[in-house]
């Protein structure tokens, strides 16, 4: 008669729902020496169910020399994971945990199954978290302290913890209170620190305020019918989340107005001015500088003395563009010939760039001045002139196909990077766009000129070299 396999000791172990509860029992079992299989790191949250298993609660520690391994790549992946309502993600992240330490690459082998649960997971929770910054809406109402906005969610996941401080950089003057099922969390700009606590029923949240209806009409502001594809709409809002929505006793009249809207938009589109019918279907630099004399896609060409074409590098890895022509260049119709080009070429020449590496154009082609006796003053262009002009330089753009943009000036900057974005803070830095997948910006060399002083003079064309230095290593790292 064969002998009886002995019995099965299997730890059971409560593991609250955070999770740096579940990394220092993880990290006491796997001081232990505890197999995964040995040990079963059950959700406090969730009733434990019947096992014929022989049980143990005992936690008690024996002293080791042991070292655990763990990556900073796994503790960024399972804090996320421990949001997630499985009660098995414990169990997961333990034998994770444990297989780390004999194999130190095992987070690169996505078909692991174990792997693989995890990023699903993770994916899940970070989807949720996404929906949160979306979905969640306040409500106002005044207590004691003043107003104070409350807004009441239910996420699919524990994630208050990792949302929050979304919420406390994008309010941060405002004191606000976010209930959900699982927890809530406060925040007072006085005190700036996110207070968290237990969950809440919605019935913590008031039900509607008088900004609703502000709400209500900026979301038909926003609203683009050209762009109306219900089935999307449900995918990115799903039904689930509709109580929560103020704007979704919108949709129906939105959809059903939807066709109205876009003859009206096409109709005001037409009425703009643009420099589109006058580009040639060709983005040849020969067929744009042929082409450009005949623009009259807005006003400007009549007053200027003539089109200033971009120039350099036909191929040129680097294209630095401008606002806009200045007086001599427009005398001259060459980009960047008068006092601030000069100085612009300075800086260039001092960071040793080829006269192939770059090619030097303008947001705006014509000359924009008011005449002030016998001087033509340089005047900025309109935002609805620099959209006017924007066709001209993405077909130059799409001609010499440049590794990096660097815009020169906030005008410039506002044509390729939108009219929210801010020189000084993001200067330098290299960005993605829908136009040209790598632009930089920095000063404009006419800024440097117009400095107050000899200090700031100094100053102004140090950060223009230096940008203009950094675009020429990425550009060269690109070839």
């Amino acid at each position: 008669m064969a002998a009886a396999l002995p019995l099965l000791t299997l730890r059971h172990v409560d593991v609250p729902p955070n999770f740096e509860a579940w990394r220092t029992l993880a990290r006491e079992a796997l001081m232990r020496g505890d197999a995964p299989e040995t040990i079963d790191f059950r959700d406090a949250t969730v009733a434990a169910p019947q096992s014929l298993i022989s049980t143990s609660s005992e936690l008690r520690v024996v002293p080791t020399e042991r070292k655990a391994y763990v990556s900073a790549l796994f503790l960024e992946k399972a804090r996320v994971v421990a949001a997630h309502r499985d009660p098995q993600r414990w169990n997961l992240l333990f034998r994770l945990l444990y297989r780390l330490q004999s194999n130190r690459n095992l987070l690169k082998i996505e078909v692991d199954a174990d792997v693989s649960a995890m990023l699903r997971m993770e994916q899940q929770v970070r989807r949720d978290i996404h929906k949160m910054h979306a979905f969640v809406r306040f409500r106002s109402m005044m207590d004691q302290h003043g107003e104070h906005m409350i807004a009441w969610y239910n996420p699919e996941h524990r994630i208050l913890e990792l949302a929050a401080p979304f919420f406390a950089e994008r309010f941060a003057v405002m004191r606000w209170s976010i209930f959900t099922p699982d927890a809530s969390v406060a925040w007072d700009p006085l005190v700036k620190q996110l207070q968290f606590g237990p969950g809440a029923g919605r019935e913590s949240a008031p039900a509607e305020d008088e900004m609703e209806e502000l709400w209500k009409t900026y979301y038909s502001g926003i609203f683009n019918p050209a762009r109306l594809n219900p089935s999307v709409m449900r995918s990115h809002m799903p039904v689930k989340y509709w109580g929560q929505l103020p704007e979704v006793a919108l949709i129906p009249t939105l959809i059903q107005s939807a066709g109205e809207r876009v003859n009206e938009m096409v109709q005001l589109q037409t009425s703009k001015p643009s420099a589109a019918p006058f580009v040639p279907e060709r983005h040849s630099l020969p067929a744009l500088r042929e082409a450009m004399p005949g623009c009259r896609g807005c006003d400007l060409y009549k007053c200027a003395t003539q089109v200033v074409p971009g120039a350099g590098g036909a191929h040129a890895p680097l294209m630095l563009v401008g606002e806009q022509p200045g007086d001599q260049e427009d005398l001259e119709g060459k980009p960047f010939v008068g006092p601030a080009g000069k100085l612009l070429r300075k800086a260039l020449e001092e960071i040793h760039v080829t006269s192939k590496e770059v090619f030097m154009t303008n947001a705006v082609k014509h000359f924009k001045f008011t005449q002030r006796g016998k001087r033509r003053m340089h005047q900025s262009p309109r935002m609805s002139e620099i959209t006017a002009c924007k066709p001209w330089l993405l077909a130059e753009i799409d001609a010499v196909k440049p590794k990096l943009i660097v815009c020169l000036g906030a005008s410039a900057a506002k044509s390729l990077l939108g009219g929210t974005f801010a020189l000084m803070r993001d200067r330098g830095k290299v960005l993605s766009t829908p136009f040209a997948e790598h632009v930089m910006a920095t000063v404009h060399p006419s800024a440097v000129l117009r400095a107050p002083d000899h200090a700031m003079r100094e100053q102004l064309f140090h950060h223009l070299r230096d940008d203009l230095a950094s675009a020429l290593q990425f550009v060269r790292r690109a070839a």
